[in-house]
């Protein structure tokens, strides 16, 4: 795909699961918009939640401007976010970024979601449009050399490269405590974790586009090789 980088805007993007296996679920999807946070999380058939206080709990916590929408199922979720690509993506002059989202040995969004749609059915969302993985421009691009944490982790590529304050509303020390919040039905923590990773990938990627070539960036295309929808 050619190299338009420069000319496109990004898009950060970060999913949650219920874990790794193929029988998992994704629990929440978050896009970073220049505007603000696009999350939509399921809640496994829980009805007894309110859209209102879980977004009211998200903004309270957060300086970005966030819109949450709850879905009682998986399915209802991804119908969701098909929607939103078409109406906010697809065609237009932006980039899907995400760190460590690609390859299914290191990474894990992308792979996770085409397994996942392809058991339940459901078409492709991200059709026309341009894709890539911060996580080689860190670890090829810049020194994030410490002793004493995990390296380049999406957490501690954020506090070497940007030291903002966007951790500050991730309620978890861990990724793994994300399943935990979705079995316990803490969609409020669930999407506030899913906020802080949009957030650290979008501040990334602004590190990267300031101090990177254009050459130094690898885009692709996600659309299906099959142009007919499912």
């Amino acid at each position: 795909m050619a190299d338009t980088s420069s000319l496109l805007t990004q898009i950060a993007f970060d999913i949650e699961t219920t874990g790794f296996e193929i029988t998992d679920e994704v629990t929440t999807i978050g896009f970073m918009l220049p505007l603000g946070a696009r999350i939509f999380c399921q809640t496994a058939g829980r009805e007894d939640v309110d859209n209102i206080d879980v977004e009211a709990a998200v903004r309270s916590e957060s300086s970005k401007h966030t819109v949450v929408s709850l879905h009682t199922t998986e399915t209802d979720l991804i119908r969701a976010v098909d929607a939103f690509c078409r109406d906010r993506l697809r065609d237009e002059d932006v980039v899907l970024v995400a760190y460590n989202g690609e390859s299914w040995s290191g990474g894990f969004d992308l792979p996770f979601l085409r397994t996942r749609l392809s058991r339940i059915g459901e078409p492709w969302p991200f059709v026309n449009v341009a894709y890539t993985d911060l996580l080689p421009i860190v670890e090829k691009q810049f020194n994030t050399t410490d002793a004493d944490a995990e390296q380049n982790t999406l957490a501690h590529a954020y506090r070497a490269l940007v030291d903002g304050d966007d951790s500050e509303i991730d309620p978890f020390v861990d990724s793994d405590e994300a399943v935990r919040a979705f079995e316990e039905g803490n969609f409020t923590d669930l999407c506030l974790h899913n906020l802080a990773d949009i957030c650290r990938t979008a501040a990334i990627g602004t590190v990267a586009e300031s101090y990177c070539s254009r050459s130094d960036f690898t885009l692709k295309s996600l659309s299906p090789t099959r142009g007919d929808r499912l």
